[in-house]
């Protein structure tokens, strides 16, 4: 793989650590957080941003990051029922909008830390925009469930990235638990995958970037419920872990701290 001539090199002790961390990091939801709305108004506001919000990932996906994808048409098989979407975690915002622009006839939800809320001034407004916040509780994710079960019933796409720490530029898949693959199991829905891959461009710095696109994956209702999760997990990451050595070039190296 080719490396970029002055390729910063960040080093990790776990394939957990944090490489990318806003000003609250350890903001925490309300005890009485809602993850559903169903006044009028809230879900009017909603939409309005999210169209806004769409009309702006083509130019970033396309003119920013140079982003192409790859196998798209078979999203055709979510085109009528609600659908999981896992991705390989190296964008901050790219891995928000890219969904967004591939998945332009659904509305998108995508699942992620409740340090985003802690953002300054965009934070509050991500829920309007389809974030789905982490519960730190037991019963704050009985209701983070009802809410992904909702979206799915009306169709929507659920994005989840299970390496769960943004790596920026990051070529290789991370190892990940299979904890976030209950969810298609108990929706029984079926699930995709999006590998993005980097390539060097003829001009500039950066990589442009091809994402991948996979499935549908299926549980298998002839399993047990744990072993359809199981089963789904290992189907998904092979199929990543394939398609990232479609990267060509190293951007950022990321290396393990020595002992």
């Amino acid at each position: 793989m080719k490396r970029h001539k002055n390729a910063e090199i960040r080093y990790f002790k776990s394939y957990t650590d944090d490489f990318v961390e806003s000003k609250r990091q350890s903001f925490e939801l309300p005890e009485h957080y809602s993850w559903t709305h169903d006044n009028l108004p809230y879900r009017v506001i909603s939409q309005c941003l999210y169209r806004i919000i769409a009309l702006f990932c083509f130019p970033y996906c396309r003119l920013i990051l140079h982003a192409k994808i790859k196998n798209r048409s078979v999203l055709k098989h979510a085109h009528h029922t609600g659908c999981f979407l896992y991705g390989n975690h190296t964008q901050p915002l790219g891995d928000v909008l890219l969904p967004v622009w591939m998945l332009a006839r659904k509305r998108v939800y995508v699942v992620a830390s409740p340090a985003n809320l802690g953002i300054p001034v965009i934070g509050p407004i991500l829920p309007l925009l389809g974030a789905l916040p982490l519960p730190s509780s037991v019963s704050g994710l009985k209701k983070l469930y009802k809410a992904i079960r909702l979206h799915i019933r009306n169709q929507s796409c659920v994005v989840l990235y299970p390496e769960a720490h943004v790596w920026p530029w990051h070529t290789k898949i991370r190892p990940f638990p299979d904890t976030s693959f209950n969810f298609p199991v108990e929706c029984d829905a079926p699930s995709f995958c999006i590998t993005t891959t980097y390539q060097k461009r003829k001009y500039g710095k950066k990589p442009g970037i091809t994402v991948y696109v996979d499935g549908p994956f299926y549980p298998d209702k002839s399993i047990s419920k744990l072993k359809q999760k199981e089963k789904l997990h290992d189907e998904i990451f092979r199929c990543m872990e394939k398609r990232s050595l479609n990267s060509t070039y190293s951007y950022i190296r990321y290396e393990r701290e020595a002992p």
